[in-house]
Order: structure tokens, then sequence, then C-alpha cells
């Protein structure tokens, strides 16, 4: 496929509901989704092959090989030093992005047990962030070859004014929101 599922999804289906939905006057005032970045970190004394399996193991969830990211400080009390290797990022957009957000809501977040949603904190900004304990959600990551589970940290950085807007985007995209207890109460009566 040439183009991204979800892009045409938000160019088709998102982004004319928003309009609707919100009203926009404008075509450029519809927040769209900017970069997703993903970010794990390992403990600063482990293996040095940890790292590279990390780096590995996010290569195959993105198809982006991510940075390593390192220590700007010595912290004695972490027996931490400068430079030192202490986990890796990488920054999705365009179509790699649209892939993975798919790739996350269709396959990795439904293989989690007793799942029944994120939360739905935005950051103030209309910026989405949240984390997966363990990154073998995903399809191509093994269990068995895995002696530690590393977890992930997931932000949506959108384009969206208020937190309301960037929730709606999100939603319309497919994140499967938790229901808040008050929201069930008001929907039942």
């Amino acid at each position: 496929m040439s183009k991204a599922f979800l892009r045409k999804q938000f160019e088709d289906v998102v982004k004319p509901e928003l309009i609707k939905l919100r009203g926009y006057k404008n075509v450029h005032q519809v927040p769209r989704l900017e970069k997703i970045v993903i970010n794990s970190g390992v403990d600063a004394s482990a293996e040095k092959n940890v790292i590279a399996d990390l780096v590995k193991d996010i290569s195959l969830i993105t198809g982006q090989k991510p940075v390593i990211t390192k220590a700007r400080k010595s912290v004695a009390n972490f027996k931490l030093r400068q430079g030192m290797p202490i986990g890796v990022k990488v920054t999705l957009r365009g179509d790699s992005m649209y892939d993975f957000l798919y790739r996350l809501i269709a396959i990795g977040l439904p293989t989690i047990r007793d799942f029944r949603g994120v939360q739905g904190r935005l950051d103030g900004q209309g910026n989405y962030n949240f984390g997966i304990t363990d990154i073998t959600i995903f399809p191509e990551i093994s269990v068995e070859t895995h002696k530690t589970h590393p977890g992930l940290d997931i932000a949506f950085v959108t384009t969206a004014e208020t937190d309301d807007e960037a929730r709606e985007l999100l939603r319309l995209f497919g994140m499967p929101f938790r229901r808040t207890e008050g929201a069930s109460k008001t929907a039942a009566a």
C-alpha cells in the first residue's frame, strides 16, 4: 500500500468529521497529528548488549533506526557517568507515523491482558503521552529471546490548541480511551 491507511482515513473521515463537530471555517484549522516520539530507557549499569537489543527491537517496531540517548551528567548514586548510553528514542513522521499508530491501535493495545483503554488525560497543550510496560505486545518482538522486557514511552504531538480537540482527533483515529466513571453514569442517565 503506497499511502498509509490512517493517513487516508484522516483525509476521508477524520478531517470532515472534525470540521462538522467543531465548526472549523478553514481546513487548515483542523488539528492534525504532527509526530510520534517513542522513548525507552534502560538501567545504566546493565550490560552493553541490552542497548543493542533495544535498538534492534525499536527498529523492528517502528521501521526506523533509533538514536541512542546518553547521560548528560555523572550521578554517583545511580552508578552513572557522563556519556553512558541510557536509552533510545525515535521520532516518527509521515507514513511511518501513521503505520505505527495503526499497528499500535489495531495490534499492540488489544494484546494487553485486561486492557480497558488508555487514560484520557492530555498535557494541557494538545499532546498525549502514555507508557507501555512491556514491549512484547508487538508481534515483531519474540518473548523467548528477551531476558528483560523494557517498556516504551509514547508521545503524540498534535497541532491542536486544546486538549478536547486533541482527544477528539485521537478518538477519531481509533485510540481506545478509557471511559471515566462520571462519563458512563451520565451516558446511562
